[in-house]
């Protein structure tokens, strides 16, 4: 076992508890990351524009993946992986703007096989940067973060809404082709009196598009989440957003907005293809934009651990830290191989030990074995690809908006009076991040090889923040107390 120091006789972390309560516990964690851990397939699956099979598998590789990478943080593989602590591993939604970045520059399978060649990569790397971690923390101070996190959750905002409204492409767009155009052009292409490559533009306004029964189930979601938020307690509390989720798709069902074809044409078991889209593709430029991103999951991850060493009792080694920091690469590196994506510790399920009082890493043992399960079983990820995007717009509002809201909450942590170049920080790296979301041809007249890279207004942001406080502040060393800190006020990913 790892070397560690408890600050008692007693460490509940290596508690043993009897089968039937550990799967129930397990079964908890499981629940309070679902919503989270669905979300980003989804996004990404319809940000490439994949079919709905395809989508589907997503989904069921994520699970699995997060349950393959739960049992590696929190039993422990060597001494070199782990930090054997009640861990659950989820999808940073970090990483979610750079990948819809990606998908809009190359849909379809060859945008999978670049995402997934990226995460491969920059998982690898992470592996290997894993121990030189803390000496970059100094770079990445709360202005910074708390910045970057503000710039993903208002990022992420526009994909909320599409959802409630109407996605910008596909069956709910907002305009759709004239079928008579359409055939039309068919005859014409046929007839040989138009080049194949010509396309029409959607012009027909889309019926289904902002429908009432659409924003009404929206809204439906959103007030149970709230409600159940206000009025539940505990472990009920932690799952809102869950609940949200299932009223929703209820309602929805009862409207005919539901179709279960392809829930009953899945399997009931099939196991995860490692390299389902094909080869990887590794682009140098999309592996500079995830490794960034994962430097800034494996700074948010060490503040996570340092709050839950505080919960558990049990002060954190540097060696043990470095190992727990190696597997936010490890699960990357295997998410893409697997068709996934870039993984951290999720801070709900932190929050989750402190509610319960149950901080036997076991638990979460047994949350991997369940995830790993669900992943395992078709028929569930072609459930939660069946659910109506308006559904999932409802939900999506208060994620992202949490996101946003957990930057705006570590940036109240910032000195603005005492150092007003803070706010010349936070206000050039904000209004950069926005520029590829109310400007998005911006970059029309740039060589198309850099367009991935500056297309991310997280990526843009998270630069020019690190690079405006190094010019304003310098690099002061982070003290073990600032970085607690963090961890205990980034509780949303």
């Amino acid at each position: 076992m790892q070397a560690v120091e408890t600050q008692t006789g007693f460490d509940p972390v290596e508690e043993r508890i009897p089968g039937p309560r550990l799967l129930a516990l397990g079964l908890q964690h499981v629940l309070v990351m679902y919503a989270g851990a669905i979300a980003v397939p989804l996004i990404v699956g319809r940000a490439l524009q994949l079919e709905a099979q395809d989508v589907a598998f997503l989904i069921s590789a994520d699970l699995f993946v997060c349950g393959i990478v739960t049992i590696i943080q929190s039993f422990g593989v060597t001494q070199w992986f782990g930090i054997k602590l009640p861990v659950m591993m989820g999808v940073t939604i970090a990483a979610v703007g750079p990948m819809v970045a990606i998908a809009s520059a190359s849909p379809g399978h060859e945008g999978a096989r670049m995402m997934f060649g990226a995460i491969m990569a920059a998982g690898l790397i992470s592996i290997l940067f894993a121990p030189l971690v803390g000496r970059l923390l100094r770079f990445f101070p709360s202005v910074v973060t708390g910045t970057v996190i503000l710039v993903i959750g208002v990022s992420l905002m526009p994909v909320g809404i599409n959802w409630l409204f109407g996605l910008p492409v596909g069956p709910t767009a907002p305009k759709l082709v004239d079928p008579g155009h359409a055939a039309w052009l068919e005859g014409a292409v046929a007839a040989g009196g138009v080049p194949a490559g010509v396309k029409l533009m959607p012009s027909v306004a889309n019926p289904e598009y902002a429908s009432l029964p659409r924003i009404l189930i929206g809204l439906v979601v959103l007030g149970s989440i709230l409600m159940i938020s206000r009025f539940a307690k505990g472990f009920l509390a932690n799952i809102a957003v869950l609940m949200g989720i299932v009223i929703g798709g209820i309602l929805a069902a009862s409207l005919g907005m539901m179709h279960f074809d392809r829930i009953a044409g899945a399997a009931w078991f099939a196991p995860i293809a490692p390299l389902h889209f094909g080869t990887p593709i590794f682009d140098p430029v999309m592996i500079l934009t995830m490794l960034l991103v994962m430097f800034v999951t494996m700074i948010e991850s060490t503040g996570m651990f340092l709050a839950l060493s505080d919960l558990c009792g049990r002060k954190i080694t540097p060696k043990a830290l470095t190992a727990g920091l190696r597997v936010d690469g490890l699960g990357t590196a295997i998410g893409g191989l697997f068709n996934t994506f870039p993984y951290t510790s999720f801070s709900q399920n932190v929050g989750l030990v402190g509610v319960t009082g149950v901080r036997s890493r076991f638990v979460c043992v047994a949350g991997g074995a369940i995830m790993v399960v669900l992943g395992l079983i078709p028929k569930m990820g072609a459930l939660v690809e069946s659910l109506p995007t308006t559904v999932l717009g409802g939900a999506g509002l208060v994620m992202f908006g949490m996101v946003a809201a957990t930057g705006i909450r570590i940036l109240a942590t910032v000195d603005f009076k005492g150092n007003k170049h803070n706010l010349f920080i936070v206000a050039v790296s904000l209004g950069l991040g926005m520029i590829p979301m109310i400007a998005p041809d911006f970059n029309q007249w740039l060589p198309h090889s850099l367009h991935t890279l500056i297309h991310s207004g997280i990526l843009l942001a998270a630069v020019a923040a690190v690079l405006l406080n190094w010019f304003f502040n310098g690099a002061p060393h982070a003290t073990e107390e600032d970085i607690r800190n963090a961890g205990h006020a980034a509780e949303v990913h």
